[in-house]
C-alpha cells in the first residue's frame, strides 16, 4: 500500500477521535473576522474529499488529470458548515476519507504511475505543477494527503492542540 494512503488512514484514525471530544463552542470560535472556524475546515475538507473521490475515479478511465476546480468560499458558505452538526460534520469526513483511502488503495499502479501531459495541476493542486511538465495520479493522490494534513495541523493550532501528528 502507497505510504499516503497509510497516511491518510492514520491521520483520520487520530485527528478523528480526538476532534469528537472538542466541545462545539470551541469548533465554531473563528480565529479572526473572514477566517473559517473549525466546522468550516472540516466542511472543506469534506468538499475537498468529494472533488478529488470524481478525479481519482476519472483518472482511471481517461489519459489526462484535467479536472476542474471549484470556489471553496462559495462552497463553504453554500453549505452553512458553521451552523452544522459537529458530530455529524466528523463523521461524514471520517468515512469519506476512509473510503477515499480505499479507492486509491484500488487503483492500479501503471494506471496511478502513467504519465499524463495534459492536466490541470497548476490551478487545482495544492502543491501546484507548471502546465507543462508531465504528471501522475499518484502525485495527484498524494497532494490530497499532504492538503489534508496541512488543514488537520491548522485545526490543531486552532484549537490549541499542536501535539496530534499529522
Amino acid at each position: 500500500m502507497q505510504g499516503y494512503v497509510t497516511g491518510l488512514i492514520s491521520a483520520v484514525e487520530e485527528y478523528g477521535s480526538w476532534l469528537v471530544t472538542v466541545p462545539d463552542d470551541l469548533v465554531a470560535r473563528r480565529p479572526a473576522a473572514g477566517s473559517w472556524c473549525a466546522k468550516e475546515i472540516i466542511g472543506h475538507l469534506i468538499d475537498s474529499a468529494a472533488n478529488n473521490h470524481a478525479r481519482f475515479v476519472r483518472a482511471q478511465v481517461t489519459d489526462n488529470l484535467a479536472f476542474p476546480g471549484y470556489d471553496q468560499e462559495v462552497w463553504v458558505l453554500a453549505q452553512g458548515y458553521a451552523d452544522a452538526d459537529w458530530l455529524a460534520l466528523v463523521g461524514l469526513w471520517r468515512s469519506y476519507n476512509l473510503h477515499l483511502a480505499r479507492v486509491m488503495a484500488a487503483v492500479p499502479e501503471t494506471v496511478r504511475m502513467q504519465p499524463r501531459s495534459e492536466h490541470t495541476l497548476d490551478q487545482i493542486a495544492w502543491m501546484s505543477v507548471a502546465r507543462t511538465e508531465t504528471v501522475t495520479l499518484d502525485y495527484l493522490m498524494a497532494d490530497y494527503v499532504g492538503h489534508l494534513k496541512s488543514h488537520l495541523r491548522q485545526i490543531g493550532s486552532l484549537l490549541d492542540e499542536p501535539t496530534l501528528g499529522a
